[in-house]
């Protein structure tokens, strides 16, 4: 147990590493987040494109675009699309702008189809209400469909936060410090693989569970407003 501690120290503490924890634990969260939010806003804009595309004809060639952007994004594995924008796209950009927006656009692809489902799974009748009271499409969207929406949307946000969370595991490959470059750093230092990579994979656990509690915990929350 002794040594056990001992070497923990050595690890972390002589050894600096916890400051690589630090950093790697802020930048994770800083690009989840900040492409969460990016994958939000794209998803929403293409989900009302598409849903205004099947009623007007004016629209069809941009929800094609929209069609093309998702699946260009959906054909094309994270890692490669990180190194596309570091190297080719975004190089003069900041290494952590440059994984907040490719993880963001990648997002996007995805949240769109997850927004679309939202929209879709309210009545139509409600467009016809807001109609009907004199608001254009657009206001009854934004005032009708889509508070409406949110309800269905909110579990499968949560979902993608938490894919997200793990898919910036392979933010290192930019040479920014994010958990699991972190822990590697930490074992090419110290020659301790078994610690630094035991500890990131704790905190990559402890902050899943934690999300997946706080999303069953506003499933509830939804579920009880329905019934209600």
């Amino acid at each position: 147990m002794n040594a056990w501690l001992l070497k923990l120290n050595e690890t972390f503490i002589e050894s600096g590493g916890y400051r690589y924890i630090i950093d790697g634990f802020k930048n994770t969260i800083i690009i989840t987040l900040g492409a969460l939010l990016i994958g939000v806003v794209i998803g929403s804009l293409i989900a009302i494109i598409k849903y205004f595309a099947e009623e007007s004809p004016k629209l069809k060639p941009l929800a094609w675009l929209c069609d093309l952007y998702t699946t260009v994004i959906r054909g094309i594995p994270i890692t490669v699309l990180l190194l596309i924008f570091y190297l080719i796209i975004l190089v003069t950009a900041s290494d952590l702008t440059v994984a907040i927006l490719s993880f963001g656009i990648n997002s996007g692809a995805y949240m769109a189809e997850l927004i679309r489902s939202g929209i879709n799974a309210v009545d139509k009748g409600q467009m016809e209400a807001g109609r009907s009271l004199g608001m254009s499409r657009a206001q009854a969207m934004r005032k009708v469909i889509f508070p409406q929406a949110i309800r269905y949307i909110l579990p499968a946000i949560g979902n993608e936060l938490i894919a997200l969370l793990k898919e910036t595991s392979v933010a290192g490959y930019v040479a920014i410090v994010d958990l699991t470059r972190a822990g590697n750093l930490i074992r090419t230092n110290t020659h301790d693989a078994i610690n630094p990579l035991a500890l990131v994979a704790l905190i990559y656990l402890t902050l899943v569970v934690l999300l997946t509690r706080l999303l069953g915990k506003v499933e509830r929350k939804l579920a009880k407003s329905d019934k209600g």
